[in-house]
């Protein structure tokens, strides 16, 4: 017997009973995995689509469990947008429920893009799935969505190209001006270190030194084993600062840090946006703040405000 039946009931009853509270009166629905997703996808979509997310704003994407809103979602959405490679391991749920006229779309799997592999952990050589980190790799997601949104509504097409190439030039121009601010971290500073391997693109951008605690957050996090790894290879290379994320438990990174005598910096925003009045409002917020963060404990010094 399929395990997942008497889930799926649950949602399914949960739907029928609340169908009342639709999504809105417009008929062209999306849903987006996660904050960042949505951000990209409402930058080529504009406001004449109706776009809701999965994972709310500040939730773990790994480890969300699909709420009965989510079913309400999905069964008037046209078009689901996830990122793919593992990240949402509750994506085989949405499978599960969807009908033949929802559209499921893995940016990451469909982008194209040089991928890198998660370095360490339970999934180590298995496909990092954080691409949009690199402003390059956000690109290849909104080329995947232009050409998606097009193929679903065409009457939009035009508008969908004009948005979608302003944002790959507004892209472009963030690329350049986040690899300018990190021009001034010195050559032996330019060690990065988080607790969950989801920076790797990033580092491969902007010329940095890169490790983690773990590989990714829907394996066990902070095992004995991996700690003691970190701790040695900190003991070896002693990076001017350690980095924490805004989804990660800020236990493992504080312990190294205190070991280690090193500064702790964060959070990174990586798998979330912040809140609208937060410092990663939407991505190229986001890319910023963990821009200034590593500049400042790198080895450089704040922007002026």
């Amino acid at each position: 017997m399929d395990n997942r039946a008497p889930w799926i009931i649950t949602l399914v009853l949960m739907t029928t009973v609340n169908s009342t509270h639709a999504l809105g009166d417009t008929s062209f629905n999306v849903i987006a995995s996660f904050s960042v997703i949505k951000d990209l996808v409402k930058r080529v979509a504009g406001d004449s689509i109706n776009i809701t997310t999965i994972v709310p704003t500040g939730e773990d994407v790994h480890r969300w469990e699909l709420q009965p809103p989510n079913a309400l979602a999905v069964e008037k959405a046209d078009i689901v947008f996830y990122n793919g490679y593992g990240l949402e391991p509750w994506i085989r749920h949405i499978e599960a429920m969807a009908n033949d006229s929802l559209t499921l779309i893995a940016l990451a799997e469909s982008a194209n893009y040089e991928t890198l592999a998660i370095p360490v952990g339970h999934y180590k050589d298995s496909t990092d799935p954080h691409m949009w980190m690199d402003p390059k790799g956000a690109a290849a997601y909104v080329d995947v969505i232009e050409k998606t949104l097009i193929e679903h509504y065409p009457e939009q097409a035009d508008a969908f190209t004009t948005r979608a190439d302003e944002t790959r030039e507004a892209l472009a121009q963030l690329d350049h001006q986040l690899s300018e601010r990190l021009e001034g971290i010195p050559h032996t500073n330019r060690m990065l270190t988080t607790s969950e391997a989801s920076m790797a693109y990033f580092a491969r951008a902007y010329d940095f030194e890169y490790a983690a605690i773990w590989g990714i957050g829907s394996e066990t996090i902070g095992s004995a084993q991996a700690m003691e790894a970190m701790s040695m290879r900190l003991s070896q290379k002693r990076p001017p600062a350690l980095f924490y994320e805004s989804t990660s438990p800020y236990i493992h990174m504080d312990a190294l840090a205190r070991e280690t005598e090193l500064a702790l910096a964060g959070p990174l925003y990586i798998d979330t946006l912040s809140d609208a009045d937060g410092p990663a409002y939407n991505y190229p917020a986001m890319l910023r703040h963990n821009t200034e963060l590593l500049h400042e404990y790198l080895g450089g010094a704040r922007a002026e405000e």
